[in-house]
C-alpha cells in the first residue's frame, strides 16, 4: 500500500472519544432547572426542532468523499442501512442515537444537501467529517471544525436557516482525538502531548463560543473516550488490556475540557454547554462486557469485528485484484468495536443505553 494511502487510513482509523453520562458543568445551582421562554414552555422540557452536528467519524453520516474513506466500502454499513453509506461502522453511529433520543430523524449529511436543492432540511444538518479535528489533520482534504462551522454560517447568511433555528435546536460537537493522531503522525511525541492538549482545548473553546454567539443554546460536547482502549492500541496485548499511557493523556484532555466548559457557562451566566461523558460509558460497557440491561454481550470487547489480515491492511482493504484483505466476525452484534477505532452499531447502542437516563435529566423528558 502506498504511503499516502497509509496516511489516509491512519487518520480515519485514529479516532478518539469518551464515557457514559451527561455532565452539566456546574456554574450555579439554578441552571439545571432553567427554562427558556419559547423552546421550553411545556412541562416536559426542551423539545428541539433540529440537530446540527460538527466533528469527526464518531458523528459523520456520509460527508467524506468516497475516494478517501473505507466507510464507503464493504463491509461498512452491512447492519444499517445494508450497504456502505459513509458511516464508520457496520451500522448506526453516535449521531443516529442522539437524534433518536431527541425524537428526530438523523440529520442529512451536509455533502448531500444539494439533493434537496440546497434548501432547508427539516431535521438539521450533519457537518461532521470523519478524520477531522479542531486543527487540520490531513492537509486541506478534510474541513476542520472551524470550516464546518463556516458551512453553517454560510447557510444562515443565505437565509437557508435562521438564528432562531439554531436557538431552538441541539448542537452536537464530537471531538474524538484526530488532532492527537495527526500530531503524533507529524513528528509529535507522547511526551509532548501535555503541551499540545491545551492548544486543542483552547481552539475547541473558541469554536464553542462562536456557536453560542451564532444562537446555539443547547450544545453537547463529547468528552474523549479512553484512547488506550481502542483496538489499534490494545492489539499489542492481544486485545487483553488498555494502554495506560494513552488513557492518561485522555484524562488530561477531559480534565481541561471540564474546566473549560464550566468557565464558558460561568462567563455567559448560562447552562448552554454540556459534556457527553463517553469516557465513563465506554469504560462501563468494556468492563461489564455488555450494556447494563444485559441484552448485549461482548465476550472480547477490546477485539474488533473487522480487521486487516496483516498490519498493512485495514477493515475494507482490497488488493490490486480486488481480493479482500480483511476478515469480519460472524456476528457484529457480539463485538463492541467494529474496526481499529470505531464501535459497532451494537457498541454504540450499549453506550447510548448508559447515557439515556442522563440525557433525560438534561432535557427533562423521557
Amino acid at each position: 500500500m502506498e504511503s499516502s494511502n497509509l496516511s489516509i487510513c491512519f487518520f480515519f482509523c485514529c479516532i478518539f472519544l469518551i464515557s457514559g453520562l451527561i455532565v452539566e458543568a456546574q456554574d450555579s445551582p439554578h441552571h439545571h432547572h432553567h427554562r427558556r421562554e419559547k423552546e421550553e414552555t411545556d412541562d416536559n422540557g426542551f423539545r428541539p426542532a433540529k440537530l446540527f452536528v460538527f466533528g469527526d467519524s464518531y458523528a459523520d453520516t456520509g460527508n467524506v468523499r468516497k475516494s478517501l474513506a473505507n466507510s464507503w466500502k464493504e463491509p461498512y454499513g452491512t447492519t444499517f442501512p445494508g450497504k456502505p453509506a459513509g458511516r464508520f461502522s457496520d451500522g448506526r453511529v453516535l449521531t443516529d442515537y442522539i437524534a433518536k433520543f431527541l425524537g428526530l430523524k438523523s440529520p442529512v449529511a451536509y455533502r448531500w444537501m444539494k439533493l434537496f436543492g440546497g434548501k432547508k432540511v427539516r431535521n438539521g444538518v450533519n457537518f461532521a467529517y470523519g478524520g477531522s479535528g479542531v486543527f487540520d489533520t490531513l492537509a486541506n482534504v478534510l474541513p476542520n471544525m472551524t470550516t464546518q462551522i463556516d458551512f453553517l454560517e454560510t447557510l444562515i447568511n443565505e437565509s437557508v436557516y435562521t438564528t432562531f433555528d439554531l436557538h431552538s435546536s441541539v448542537v452536537l460537537v464530537s471531538l474524538a482525538g484526530n488532532d492527537y493522531g495527526a500530531y503524533l503522525a507529524t513528528g509529535g511525541t507522547i511526551q509532548g502531548l501535555p503541551s499540545f492538549i491545551p492548544l486543542v482545548i483552547n481552539q475547541l473553546s473558541i469554536n464553542l463560543k462562536r456557536l453560542q454567539k451564532m444562537g446555539a443554546t443547547k450544545v453537547i460536547v463529547t468528552a474523549l473516550e479512553p484512547l488506550g482502549c481502542l483496538p489499534r492500541f490494545t492489539e499489542l496485548s492481544s486485545y487483553q488490556q488498555c494502554n495506560a499511557t494513552r488513557n492518561l493523556a485522555t484524562y488530561f484532555h477531559n480534565l481541561l475540557l471540564q474546566q473549560t466548559v464550566a468557565k464558558l457557562n460561568n462567563d455567559t451566566n448560562s447552562s448552554t454547554f454540556f459534556i457527553l461523558d463517553l469516557y465513563n460509558s465506554f469504560n462501563t460497557v468494556l468492563e461489564q462486557k455488555g450494556n447494563p440491561q444485559g441484552d448485549l454481550k461482548f465476550e472480547t470487547p477490546l477485539k474488533p469485528c473487522c480487521m486487516g489480515i496483516s498490519s498493512e491492511y485495514f477493515c475494507g482493504s482490497v488488493d490490486e485484484k480486488g481480493v479482500k484483505m480483511y476478515t469480519v466476525c460472524s456476528d457484529p452484534k457480539s463485538a463492541f468495536f467494529w474496526d481499529s477505532s470505531h464501535p459497532t452499531e451494537a457498541g454504540w447502542h450499549a453506550v447510548y443505553a448508559t447515557l439515556k437516563s442522563s440525557l433525560g435529566q438534561l432535557f427533562q423528558f423521557s
